[in-house]
């Protein structure tokens, strides 16, 4: 896939907007990872606005533009250090990886999700990650189903 049309698969995922290309999986198949800043950057540090509900120094949770569930909200450090997905975790990474995991429990509590949650981490391609700037998707407020994919 071309460059531009990887460009424009990401920003109609992104944007929200409805195309026959950007669904989940089309967006994660044109997702590439490199070291240039993400849209999980740029939420960070302020360039592009989202609905944030919960910040402290290591970590950002704001809710999905594309929900899948009533509650969906978007965990992420707020450094990469070279995480761009959970295959990629090296040792150093076991700190900041506890601590979205323990986020993810605080907002879920936050959120209101008593009666149970789900914890979501895509990794690569074939797992449909399509930011490679790792997060964890909480989903919440409904049942769940089984199996998830």
């Amino acid at each position: 896939m071309s460059s531009g049309k990887r460009l424009q698969v990401l920003s109609s995922h992104i944007s929200g907007t409805q195309s026959a290309m950007a669904s989940e999986k089309d967006a994660a198949l044109a997702a590439v990872a490199s070291d240039a800043p993400t849209i999980f950057d740029k939420i960070i540090n302020k360039e592009i606005p989202a609905n944030v509900v919960y910040e402290d120094d290591k970590v950002l949770a704001f809710r999905d533009i594309a929900p899948q569930a009533p509650t969906h909200i978007l965990l992420i450090p707020k450094v990469r250090d070279g995480l761009t997905g959970l295959s990629k975790a090296e040792k150093r990474h076991c700190e900041i990886l506890g601590h979205l995991l323990y986020t993810a429990k605080v907002v879920a509590k936050q959120e209101g999700l008593e009666e149970g949650f789900r914890i979501v981490i895509n990794d690569g391609p074939n797992g449909c990650q399509s930011v490679y700037h790792i997060h964890v998707h909480l989903l919440g407020g409904r049942q769940m189903n089984w199996p998830p994919g």
